[in-house]
C-alpha cells in the first residue's frame, strides 16, 4: 500500500495493523496536510456489514462539531473495492497506554480528564450520537499548551455509536435485540443485557468504569471470563472507590457510583449534568490533596515520541487509533 493513492491522499509509511485492516501516515496531494487514513482489508471491504460499521465511525464523527472528537477528512471506496477513511493525524497515546505506565491517576489530574471527555461527550448527545463503546483505548492524550494541563483529550472509534436524533439510525442492520456491543469491562448494564433501547446514559455509565479505573487502578469488575463481567455489571454492586484508591473525595466517589447505578434512571441525567457536578467538585477545597494519594501527576507525564501513537503501541485500525501492546 506505500506509495498508493486512495482519494487525495497518498499512502507514506504504515503505522500499524489490526484483524480487519490497516493504519498509514498519508499526505493530501495538494493541500500537503497529513492524515492518518485507515484502510479495511480487501476481504473485509467485501463484507457490506463490515463497511457500514466502518463509514458509520466518519458519519458519526463528522456529526459532532467539537475540540475533543477526532476530526474526519474524508471517506470512500477505491475502484478495487478497497474502503477507507482519511482523518486527523493526533500526536500522543491512549488513556489506556498512560494507565499502563503510570497505574492510576491523582484524583485532579482523574477529574480533568473526565471533564473533557463529559465536554465531548455532550456535544455527541446534543447532535444524537451515542458512543457506546467508551473506553480508554478509545480516549487519546495529545500535547497541547492551551488545553487544560497541557493536554488535549479527543474521542475515538464511533464505529458502533447510535443516531438516535430525529429517529434516524446509523446503526441499522448492525446490531440486532440481543446482540451484545461494547467492550465487556465499561459496558452498561442495558448493553449487557442486550437491550435494543440504549441511550446517553449508557455512555455515562462508561465514563464512570473509566473514572474508577483512572482512581483505582482497575476497573470497578473484574471476572476469570467475560460471561462473570457481564453478570457482575448487571447484579453486583461496584465496590467502593475511597476504599481501594485510599484518599479521594467523598464528593468524587458519590459522582462515580451514580455514574455506575444499575438503573439509568438513577444515574445524572446528562452529560451537562456530569460536567456541571465536576466544575463543582473542582471549585470546592478538596477533602485530601492529590498528592496525599501517592498517584503521579498523569497529566504532566511525558510526551509520546512518534506520530500517532506511544512507543511500542499497536493499532487496531477498527478500534482506538493507537492501543496498547
Amino acid at each position: 500500500m506505500i506509495g498508493r493513492t486512495l482519494g487525495s491522499y497518498t499512502l507514506e509509511r504504515e503505522l500499524g495493523r489490526g484483524g480487519m485492516g490497516a493504519v498509514y501516515v498519508a499526505t493530501h496531494a495538494l493541500l500537503r496536510r497529513a492524515a492518518a487514513i485507515k484502510v479495511l482489508r480487501p476481504e473485509t471491504s467485501r463484507d457490506r456489514t463490515a463497511i457500514e460499521r466502518f463509514f458509520n465511525e466518519a458519519r458519526a464523527a463528522t456529526a459532532v462539531k467539537h475540540a475533543g472528537i477526532v476530526e474526519i477528512y474524508d471517506l470512500g471506496v477505491a475502484e478495487d473495492g478497497t474502503a477507507y477513511i482519511a482523518m486527523e493525524l493526533l500526536e500522543g497515546e491512549t488513556l489506556a497506554a498512560r494507565l499502563r505506565r503510570l497505574g492510576r491517576f491523582d484524583e485532579h489530574a482523574a477529574l480533568a480528564v473526565a471533564r473533557q471527555i463529559v465536554d465531548a461527550l455532550a456535544a455527541a448527545h446534543r447532535a444524537g450520537i451515542v458512543h457506546r463503546d467508551l473506553k480508554p483505548d478509545n480516549v487519546f492524550l495529545v500535547p497541547d499548551a492551551a488545553a487544560p494541563g497541557g493536554t488535549r483529550v479527543k474521542l475515538l472509534d464511533f464505529g458502533i455509536a447510535k443516531l438516535v436524533a430525529d429517529g434516524a439510525d446509523a446503526s441499522a442492520g448492525l446490531t440486532a435485540t440481543g446482540a451484545v456491543v461494547g467492550t465487556p469491562y465499561y459496558m452498561s448494564p442495558e448493553q449487557c443485557r442486550g437491550l435494543s433501547q440504549i441511550d446517553a446514559r449508557a455512555d455515562l455509565y462508561a465514563l464512570g468504569c473509566i473514572l474508577f479505573e483512572l482512581l483505582c487502578g482497575r476497573v470497578p469488575f473484574q471476572g476469570a471470563g467475560t460471561g462473570d463481567v457481564i453478570a457482575a455489571h448487571i447484579h453486583v454492586e461496584p465496590p467502593s472507590p475511597r476504599a481501594l484508591a485510599g484518599v479521594i473525595s467523598p464528593r468524587t466517589e458519590a459522582l462515580i457510583l451514580r455514574l455506575l447505578e444499575k438503573s439509568p434512571e438513577l444515574r445524572p441525567a446528562s452529560a451537562a449534568a456530569v460536567a456541571a457536578e465536576l466544575t463543582r467538585i473542582a471549585d470546592d477545597p478538596p477533602d485530601a490533596g492529590a498528592d496525599a494519594s501517592g498517584a503521579p501527576d498523569a497529566l504532566a507525564a511525558p510526551r509520546a515520541s512518534g506520530v500517532g501513537a506511544a512507543p511500542g503501541a499497536r493499532l487496531d485500525p477498527l478500534g482506538a487509533t493507537a492501543v496498547g501492546p
